[in-house]
């Protein structure tokens, strides 16, 4: 969990000081990328998400007060930038598809790969990845992932869950150690 803005620093941001817009976001567009290529599997598709996000967060920043913890904010904006990024028309018609398993290889013989995961994780329901990646890539707390998703903690538990249910039959065949 990061620190909460104060009223100066924020003061600062609105005011259009880009040192403290810097200061406020900076620590998070590393963290923002890993989720939103969490989400899109596209790296550049990713930068491009938290570049707009980025210029959302400062057209924004009226919405965001003082003593809370930006990282939820911008995630939540990150977020959307993706899922807007996904129904996109350009989205659909330029995505490539995975390349195929090798033949003659069995199950037992496979390693778990990072293609093989990020298959399974591209066969799973946007909100059900956004909630997994959240929760388990950048280790953030239910509490966390629920307001960045905007849904109960319930909810995000149960997306986890089901994520994971989704995705365990995919890692049957990896190594026990790498589990």
């Amino acid at each position: 969990m990061t620190d909460p803005i104060g009223a100066e620093l924020l003061r600062q941001v609105r005011e259009g000081d880009r040192q403290a817009f810097d200061a406020v976001m900076g620590p998070h567009l590393e963290p923002a990328f890993r989720f939103a290529f969490g989400l899109l599997h596209d790296r550049e598709a990713a930068e491009d998400a938290v570049q707009e996000s980025t210029l959302k967060a400062w057209r924004k920043l009226a919405n965001l007060r003082p003593g809370t913890d930006p990282r939820p904010w911008f995630f939540g904006i990150v977020a959307n930038q993706c899922r807007s990024t996904v129904r996109g028309r350009w989205w659909s018609v330029l995505r490539l598809t995975a390349p195929p398993r090798p033949a003659g290889a069995s199950p037992e013989s496979l390693a778990l790969s990072v293609v093989e995961l990020r298959r399974a994780l591209a066969q799973l329901r946007p909100e059900q990845r956004e909630a997994l990646v959240l929760r388990h890539y950048l280790d953030l707390p239910v509490e966390a992932v629920a307001r960045i998703t905007r849904v109960p903690v319930g909810t995000v538990k149960s997306r986890v869950s089901r994520a994971i249910d989704h995705i365990r039959p995919h890692l049957d065949g990896a190594d026990p150690i790498h589990r």
